[in-house]
């Protein structure tokens, strides 16, 4: 698999990472060890989870496999920190909490380091220095060698990226940023892209599927065994099942039809290969699911494809996110 270098840093990671939001949940052992194998076997480096995916079981079970099943430095593993599972504050980004939450996450995935740190996201209640600070403490002791941010829009990315490159003293520069990003979410082209590409972070695009519609399995109902029909997704798929959705699954359809692939693959090269993007973040449940999806390295999508999907996806950009001089 392609190796691309992570924001501007000398960190170098696969195209596609493997995402672990629902492992120790609805992803048990055998399963997560067969995507792992799979993902390794690939050319892949880049794992992504969190301190709060399956309340920690997601960093403890890819704890357990790294190391017997595959080398841990083959991968980048990538980790974060601030989302908390509390009903009246539902990010803490302050130095305390941040430092404890990484020593436990070493703890959980059985590692005295980690390639990658982020920030999971902005705290409002916290001083963004602060926040910032925990971050450089954490790289100058070594328990992380990069760090990233998640979920942080425009200014805030802009703000934190130039504190760390402009405050006096030994600042660690942010290597990326990870946010939703797909045909059906192009949100942050409005202000998130441009920040990250002006700044020199690369992008780690999150439901890079559409939450999984962007794959059609949703074109003529939801499946029984789909996130769509879980009590506990559903809310989370639902969005992405209105008329608009459905003119861009199906112009994706289309598009895989004339190459002969599928709508999986289409979707995904499409976001792994806009500008600023370094790699897509993707869940599956099953190793099968996950290697469809890695089948992606083979496909480039032709300029009119690519042309067609930007048209029948575009975003509406208005004063003042894009040239306004001739409004």
């Amino acid at each position: 698999m392609e190796q691309r270098h992570l924001g501007r840093t000398g960190l170098r990671v696969s195209r596609i990472g493997l995402g672990t939001l629902t492992w120790g949940r609805d992803t048990d052992e055998h399963d997560a060890a067969d995507q792992l194998k799979a993902f390794w076997d690939a050319g892949g480096t880049l794992v992504d989870t969190a301190d709060v995916y399956g309340g920690g079981e997601a960093e403890y079970l890819l704890g357990r496999l790294v190391g017997s099943l595959v080398p841990r430095e083959d991968l980048v593993i990538a980790t974060k920190a601030g989302n908390v599972p509390d009903p009246y504050r539902r990010f803490n980004g302050s130095r305390g909490h941040l430092l404890a939450a990484l020593d436990a996450s070493l703890e959980r995935l059985g590692t005295d380091y980690v390639d990658l740190w982020q920030v999971h996201a902005f705290d409002p209640a916290t001083p963004l220095e602060e926040t910032l600070q925990a971050v450089d403490l954490a790289v100058s002791s070594g328990r992380v060698r990069y760090a990233g941010v998640s979920n942080f829009c425009g200014w805030q990315l802009a703000k934190a990226a130039t504190w760390q490159l402009a405050a006096p003293g030994v600042r660690t520069r942010l290597a990326s940023t990870q946010m939703e990003y797909s045909l059906l979410q192009r949100g942050i082209e409005r202000e998130v892209l441009p920040a990250a590409l002006d700044l020199g972070i690369g992008l780690l695009p999150s439901s890079p599927l559409g939450r999984g519609v962007l794959t059609g399995k949703y074109r003529q109902g939801t499946p029984a065994d789909s996130r769509g029909a879980s009590e506990r997704l559903a809310p989370f798929v639902e969005p992405y099942l209105d008329d608009a959705a459905a003119r861009i699954t199906d112009a994706v359809a289309t598009a895989a039809d004339g190459l002969a692939t599928h709508p999986l693959q289409v979707a995904l090269a499409w976001v792994r290969d806009r500008p600023g993007v370094v790699a897509p973040i993707v869940g599956a449940r099953n190793a099968g699911q996950l290697t469809e999806a890695l089948s992606v390295e083979a496909l480039t999508l032709p300029y009119e494809i690519c042309q067609a999907l930007d048209d029948v996806s575009a975003p509406v950009h208005r004063y003042p996110d894009q040239d306004w001089s001739t409004l």
